[in-house]
């Protein structure tokens, strides 16, 4: 019922957007555009590409009258190929060493990324436990996609020397390339605006300290090891929280902590050749026209205080989420947000940016992102029910922003419990939308890991 009455309070709307005005850095035009086309008054409607035209201050675009963005091409639709960790290339083994110099191509090209051994293990272990054959066969498929490996504490720290000496010795024997995606995720006081994945450094516990020290261990493993490539998301919500939750006595405490440890992070990454993404949130977050300027503004003084590194490639969106990466037909939930799918956000958010001097590129998570019209409200994000594995891991990605769509968050790890007297409960784990019972953050949740399948865009 939410649903519906949500989409004809939409189509209600629709004439009085289109005379209204938008607001500086809205959405004014681009294919498909029915909203407002009209600019604040200062601004004017840029043209960013075909399908995202922009109100702009002082406009360094070409600027169209009415904003209409009629063209007729479209992006290609990302392709659903797998880039898996086998191969039956026969060529001789070769290898090539960490280049003091980081490469301007996307990191992903050339290079086979190499499977999470750890999420293919649970993958496998869930298979005897799933009683509907078609829904096993579709599952087993699952442990041959790259999803990222999250050191997310201390503790993980030394399995990625085992997973990086695996990669290069399949490097080496097979002649392909090894690429290992990680997550960078234990700041202290992380998650400063929610319960459920708090972590295990504080603050006022020599927490920078320990980070750093935490980040000085990954920096001598990946060193071992430099004919692999290492990709990292570095640190999700951290930056969107000080963007939207400083009023959040834990964020603007947090927040100079928060940026002392991330430009560590990235200057120290950067010294060993780990290719970097720092997460942005996703389009429901900073998606927002409010919220782009600040957002841009904080990224580009990340990116100048960290020391340019081209190391930081840019900005990964969309992380453990369930936007679309494009539609025609915005979620209900979506309250009439221009930015409605990570597409538009990406659109939107670059020209901000490069304003800044930061010429970012984005990888976009997908992995539970095949279903859509799910959520009663798009803050909503702890285990979805209805949710699907998405679009598989592609440099296929219709855009040249985007380096690669990605599957960061592992599917079938809980996001958090329903139990209210856990420790880490979260209340949002109890929304009606959310997939109940539900165990500890990070455990495995089979309940949800055969949804997943079962419901996985396009089909498994």
């Amino acid at each position: 019922m939410f649903k519906f009455a949500a989409l004809s309070a939409f189509v209600a709307l629709v004439p009085l957007l289109v005379n209204a005005q938008v607001a500086a850095y809205g959405q004014c035009g681009g294919q498909d555009w029915t909203g407002a086309t009209a600019c604040a008054s200062g601004t004017a409607c840029t043209k960013v590409n075909d399908y995202y035209y922009q109100c702009l201050p002082g406009s360094s675009g070409s600027s169209v009258s009415g904003g209409s963005g009629s063209g007729s091409t479209s992006a290609p639709s990302p392709t659903s190929t797998v880039p898996t960790s086998t191969s039956s290339a026969s060529t001789a083994p070769s290898s090539t060493s960490t280049s003091s110099a980081a490469s301007s191509d996307n990191p992903y090209t050339g290079y086979q990324i190499f499977l999470n051994p750890e999420y293919a293990s649970e993958v496998q272990a869930a298979i005897p436990s799933i009683t509907d054959s078609a829904v096993a066969a579709k599952a087993l498929k699952v442990a041959e996609v790259p999803v990222f490996f999250w050191l997310d504490q201390v503790a993980k720290v030394p399995d990625l020397e085992t997973y990086l000496a695996a990669a290069d010795k399949q490097g080496k024997s097979s002649g392909q390339k090894q690429l290992l995606q990680i997550v960078v995720y234990d700041l202290p006081d992380r998650d400063c605006a929610a319960n459920a994945s708090n972590g295990e450094f504080s603050i006022s516990d020599d927490g920078q300290a320990k980070y750093e020290n935490y980040i000085d261990q990954i920096v001598a493993i990946v060193k071992k090891y430099p004919d692999v490539r290492v990709v990292a998301v570095v640190e999700p919500d951290s930056m969107g929280n000080l963007v939207t939750n400083m009023d959040l006595p834990k964020c603007s405490a947090a927040a100079p902590t928060y940026k002392t440890c991330i430009n560590y992070a990235i200057a120290q990454l950067s010294s060993a050749g780990v290719y970097m993404y720092v997460d942005a949130g996703h389009a429901g977050w900073l998606g927002w026209p409010n919220n782009l300027a600040p957002a841009a503004q904080l990224f580009g003084e990340l990116y100048e205080t960290s020391g340019k590194s081209a190391y930081f490639r840019g900005l990964a969106t969309n992380v453990a989420n369930y936007n679309a990466l494009n539609t025609s037909s915005p979620d209900p939930c979506t309250q009439n947000a221009p930015n409605y799918d990570e597409m538009l956000y990406i659109n939107a958010l670059s020209p901000l940016l490069q304003q800044q001097g930061f010429s970012a590129q984005f990888i976009v998570d997908q992995g539970r992102s095949g279903v859509q019209n799910i959520r009663n409200a798009w803050g909503d994000w702890c285990n979805i029910k209805g949710a699907g594995f998405g679009i598989r891991p592609t440099t296929d990605t219709g855009s040249p922003l985007i380096d690669s769509i990605v599957w960061v968050k592992p599917g079938g790890e809980c996001d958090g419990t329903s139990n209210s007297s856990a420790p880490r409960y979260d209340s949002t784990c109890s929304l009606s939308d959310s997939l109940q019972p539900a165990p500890e953050a990070g455990t495995w949740f089979q309940q949800y890991f055969e949804a997943l399948v079962t419901n996985a865009v396009p089909s498994l």
